[in-house]
């Protein structure tokens, strides 16, 4: 038996819905507007929300962006509305709902949609970060209108940035919901026009432009020939300078042009930092939702401990401290000494700071620094391929190419 949430001002419609959902063996909440639905939803995680679009007093466009916002979206949401339009219904869509239903509503366009949204309420139940919550500071506000103002263009779309940045969660918002998602990876291994029919009116993401291969650069080069016809969407991302990834990586300049004609700077978190106490209160209410760990929240103290560190790798740091805190706390209260304990494993080491050569030229100043990083990293982790690539954020493939590019043997052991 499922849990529906049905939020609607109109008695007439809650009424029909309850009596309907209840019929198929469903349970069954209602709220007559935003102000009850908050206070459902902070109550506990429905199974399913039907959120109408028109309410008197906060509409569901900004309800669910609220939710959004605040780590709260880990539940299937449908819209509902007799007179929304196609971009409300994209906006939505964006957003994170999952479905739209047109008033007045057929039975068996009801059932079918529930049946549908309940099939993915595992997986959406998993959510994690978002793009909306992210946090509301001016950088990300520009950066989500920006995505905004591209989500309906066909051209590929270049990201760039830091090791750690998530850069899906920003890939994520410009995919169509109920369109396929693809992760290049093993992807690109297939034929062109193999790929093209997995990938037709959805979109395709690499997550690291240097991690692929010359074959994999061909298969890619010619899905963008086609891509306007099979109306797929093409989003990369790279940590790397285009021009390096050219001239010392090996990368296909033509293609390299053709992926780069529209680009995006992904900001490291440093620059947003006044973001971070609600994006690790957002991660932290997740885990204890899910039940991953006993009831815990920040002291003030914590929340600007966590601000004022350095994430070298920015929220794959943050998230994995985040985790570290809710799981070995021992108070329900987290507080600064126990940030102070756990963000110390995010530190380099002294080693690796001391002695850096400063004086020489940023290229080689910074292929100094990489060398004594992944030289104390393989250290300290016995070796071990694997966990050096899961500390250092990079894809395996792309840290065999940047070790061999440092001169590092690694003896290539996998665990």
């Amino acid at each position: 038996m499922s849990q529906i949430l049905v939020v609607d001002d109109e008695i007439g419609i809650r009424e029909l819905l309850s009596e309907i959902l209840a019929d198929e063996g469903h349970s069954v909440q209602l709220a007559e507007n935003a102000a009850g639905a908050r206070a459902l939803r902070g109550a506990g995680r429905p199974d399913l929300v039907l959120l109408d679009i028109w309410m008197p007093d906060t509409d569901g466009i900004t309800l669910l962006k609220e939710w959004a916002a605040n780590g709260q979206l880990t539940m299937p949401v449908v819209m509902m509305s007799g007179h929304g339009t196609i971009e409300t219904a994209v906006e939505a869509t964006r957003i994170g709902a999952i479905d739209f239903l047109e008033k007045p509503i057929a039975l068996q366009k009801l059932l079918a949609t529930v049946k549908r949204a309940l099939r993915s309420e595992s997986a959406q139940s998993q959510a994690g970060l978002t793009l909306l919550s992210l946090g509301r500071s001016a950088i990300m506000a520009e950066l989500r209108k920006r995505l905004a103002q591209i989500a309906t263009l066909s051209v590929p779309v270049l990201l760039r940035g830091e090791a750690g940045v998530m850069p899906e969660l920003f890939a994520r918002y410009l995919h169509q919901p109920n369109t396929p998602w693809i992760v290049a990876g093993t992807a690109l291994n297939n034929a062109p026009h193999e790929l093209l029919a997995q990938t037709a009116g959805g979109l395709i993401f690499v997550e690291e432009l240097a991690a692929l291969t010359r074959s994999h650069q061909k298969n890619l080069a010619a899905l963008l020939g086609r891509q306007e016809k099979a109306k797929t969407r093409v989003v990369c991302f790279t940590v790397e300078e285009p021009a390096r990834l050219a001239a010392e990586l090996g990368f296909d300049a033509a293609l390299l042009a053709r992926l780069s004609e529209l680009t995006l700077m992904l900001p490291a978190l440093r620059e947003h930092a006044e973001d971070i106490p609600d994006i690790a209160g957002i991660l932290l209410a997740q885990l204890v939702e899910a039940r991953v760990c006993p009831p815990r929240h920040f002291s003030t103290a914590a929340l600007n401990a966590l601000r004022q560190f350095h994430w070298p790798n920015n929220l794959q740091d943050l998230q994995g401290a985040v985790k570290n805190l809710a799981l070995t706390a021992l108070e329900e209260e987290i507080g600064a000494a126990d940030v102070d304990r756990v963000a110390a494993q995010f530190h380099p080491p002294a080693d690796a700071q001391a002695g850096l050569p400063l004086e020489l030229p940023l290229r080689e100043a910074r292929e100094a620094f990489e060398r004594a990083y992944f030289e104390q990293l393989l250290a300290r982790e016995a070796g071990s391929i694997a966990r050096v690539a899961e500390k250092s954020g990079l894809e395996r493939t792309h840290l065999y190419r940047k070790l061999k590019a440092l001169g590092i043997t690694t003896g290539k052991k996998e665990e």
